[in-house]
């Protein structure tokens, strides 16, 4: 879970996962929503992949990446247990 919230912490990582969201990209099709070095667009790739928010799949000469919405799910589901956990303290 650490490295969720290491991933999501950056407004760029956070960028990447919202055109994911879309559907699926290459890195040079998310490098040009960026102005930043390919290099750092690889960074960010890989922080999201070692979270598992980010699937990748080689294509040819291409690697696809796309968003994987099971670990979006699995924080959810993690904050609503601690907000039903905190409701369910105040009505003992």
């Amino acid at each position: 879970m650490n490295d969720l919230f290491k991933a999501l912490s950056d407004p760029s990582r956070r960028k990447i996962i919202q055109l994911l969201k879309e559907g699926d990209l290459t890195a040079g099709e998310i490098a040009d929503h960026f102005d930043m070095a390919k290099p750092s667009i690889s960074h960010h790739l890989n922080l999201l992949k070692q979270a598992n928010l980010v699937l990748s799949q080689k294509q040819g000469q291409n690697v696809i990446y796309s968003l994987n919405t099971t670990t979006l799910q699995d924080a959810l589901s993690f904050f609503f247990d601690l907000i039903n956990k905190g409701d369910s303290d105040y009505e003992n």
